[in-house]
């Protein structure tokens, strides 16, 4: 396939499918694994949350920057106004935004970070291939549009199996976000969105937040309340030590634990995880809460999940997918875990499932951590 006239920019994929659009981001060349994301809005929180690093989003939805970006709408660290995808695919990229919120267009904003943005895709018949051939390694480019150079430089990229991105992508030290009189949680950052951080705030906890591979025998000495395993990118198994640490902490302290946190205390139980053909990438994922019959939709973001043949006796599983029977939760009642692999805090998305977030809570309080026993 050669490039229509007014082509500047291409994505290939690693089994040989070009694409070729119109850049709107950065210039330059970057490599990832593509996914589809079917959310209709919401496009800078999905664009900033830390668990797309190493990853090209493609959008679903045709039309993506109607209402531009702005400072508040960051994902990303509180001490950070990052986009974390490698790159983005669109159909088209709105040139005049239409907001009272907007501070500028979105591809200003891209370039201005270095994200490299292409339009003017079939995103439709990417989503499609991607649904038949699985998340492929990719290559987006504005530098280079040789097919035969393209297709080799995907080839070439890292997929996210064996890959520890969250060391890279969370705190490097420990902070605190916000005080309060509820007792003090600690959340393990693995790539911790700002709604985790602000939904517990808002609960009237102290927030306080440790790199990923801080020991649990240094956690549980601040004497926290509750502990929550944050989202993040990557293969769960690569995160050094992170399952040990959760071990550790599972029946000392109630947790709470989403996306990558479900994830890494799957594995802490004893259990496997293993990759999707194609994660879970939207806001609009429909999720059965196994006791209660309660259908909830949900905001999605992962590619790996949770093998239910491999849980222990005494965890069961709270949560499926109703689009593919995935899990998408886990409870142990002896060990006071709440585990969800989709994004109760949404941002973007509904807000069916914040309920989990008053479950943790109560469990700070009617089951307090051993150490203050």
């Amino acid at each position: 396939m050669k490039p229509w006239t007014a082509a500047n920019a291409a994505l290939a994929l690693e089994d040989g499918r070009i694409f070729y659009g119109r850049s709107f981001g950065a210039p330059g060349t970057r490599t990832g694994e593509v996914v589809f994301n079917t959310a209709m809005t919401g496009y800078q929180e999905i664009y900033s949350d830390p668990s797309y690093s190493g990853q090209i989003v493609c959008l679903t939805y045709p039309l993506v920057g109607n209402y531009g970006a702005n400072d508040d709408d960051f994902e990303s660290r509180v001490d950070s106004r990052a986009f974390h995808a490698e790159a983005v695919v669109v159909r088209e990229h709105c040139e005049r935004p239409s907001s009272w919120r907007a501070q500028g267009r979105l591809g200003d904003w891209l370039e201005e970070r270095g994200v490299v943005g292409i339009s003017e895709i079939d995103t439709r018949a990417l989503t499609r291939h991607i649904r038949s051939a699985g998340e492929l390694r990719a290559v987006v480019s504005t530098e280079d549009l040789d097919e035969g150079r393209l297709v080799e430089r995907a080839r070439a990229a890292s997929g996210l199996e064996g890959k520890d991105l969250a060391s890279l992508v969370g705190a490097g030290a420990p902070w605190t976000f916000a005080e309060g009189e509820r007792g003090r949680v600690t959340v393990y950052d693995y790539g911790a969105k700002r709604g985790i951080l602000r939904e517990l705030a808002v609960r009237g906890f102290a927030v306080d937040i440790v790199p990923a591979h801080t020991p649990a025998e240094e956690v549980l000495a601040t004497r926290p309340v509750g502990v929550v395993l944050s989202n993040g990118p990557g293969d769960p198994a690569a995160v050094p030590g992170a399952g040990e640490n959760v071990a550790k902490l599972l029946g000392n302290v109630p947790v709470l634990a989403i996306c990558l946190g479900h994830q890494i205390a799957g594995l802490a139980l004893g259990a496997k995880t293993k990759k999707l053909k194609f994660g879970h990438h939207g806001a609009n994922h429909p999720v059965l809460e196994v006791a209660t019959g309660r259908i909830g939709v949900t905001s999605q973001n992962h590619g790996f999940v949770v093998e239910e043949s491999t849980l222990p006796g005494g965890v069961v599983v709270s949560h499926r997918s109703l689009n593919d029977g995935a899990v998408e939760g886990i409870a142990c009642e002896r060990l006071a875990l709440v585990s969800v692999q989709y994004h109760p805090e949404a941002s973007p998305g509904p807000h069916d499932s914040a309920y989990l977030f008053d479950r943790f809570a109560d469990l700070t309080e009617t089951r307090p951590a051993a150490l203050h026993r």
